[in-house]
């Protein structure tokens, strides 16, 4: 089993007509062993940015740590708030940095930009980037997420659609999954804020 399995986890960020939504399960695991059914996996970084890590969960929680301590200190400096492309990038530099000792995460960052536009972005564990318009994901059952949102992701979705569409392939793809599951975050960031809902899902 690789590392990045250990804790279990899945995360799906997909784009709507100016509007995105990110959805994780909420399993944290030791392999076949359930430990916690609350943990969080999804960050809010500012009021249009947030950031869904997979992987080993003690990787996870540092990197949002020092993630967060970065903008903080950015926001002081350039007395503004950081763009999701800018944001993205500074991830890629931070996982690159400890690229020979890495962080066992794959990030996903979600987010709108000044022009209320969706940006989506994902990498792996040492910062390869992969910017998308539609949908990307991570976790341990990528096969069943990817194979769900092909199916389900229509362009420019309202936020309500968009909710539906992301809930639906995040809850059909976990349940097919041994180490990930047990309910879901899904929140839907607009123009107007975020959206923030907590789903139930298969507990076996």
């Amino acid at each position: 089993m690789s590392i990045l399995e250990y804790n279990g986890g899945a995360i799906i960020g997909m784009t709507g007509k100016n509007c995105v939504a990110i959805a994780c399960d909420t399993r944290l695991g030791l392999q076949q062993q359930t430990v916690s059914c609350d943990f969080q996996k999804i960050f809010k970084m500012n009021d249009k940015l947030m950031l869904g890590v997979t992987g080993l969960a003690t990787d996870v929680l540092t990197l949002q740590q020092l993630l967060k301590f970065k903008l903080n200190m950015y926001k002081l400096r350039e007395e503004r708030e950081m763009k999701p492309e800018t944001f993205s990038w500074l991830l890629t530099s931070v996982l690159y940095e400890k690229r020979f000792g890495p962080y066992f995460t794959e990030p996903v960052v979600a987010g709108l930009n000044e022009k209320n536009e969706p940006f989506l972005s994902a990498m792996d564990l040492i910062g390869a980037p992969v910017m998308t318009k539609d949908f990307v994901v991570s976790g341990t059952c990528t096969a069943n997420l990817n194979g769900m949102c092909e199916t389900m992701y229509r362009p420019d979705m309202e936020p309500d659609d968009l909710f539906e569409t992301i809930s639906q392939c995040l809850l059909a793809s976990v349940d097919r999954d041994a180490l990930s599951g047990w309910g879901a975050m899904v929140h839907v960031i607009t123009p107007e804020g975020v959206t923030s809902r907590r789903l139930k899902g298969r507990q076996d």
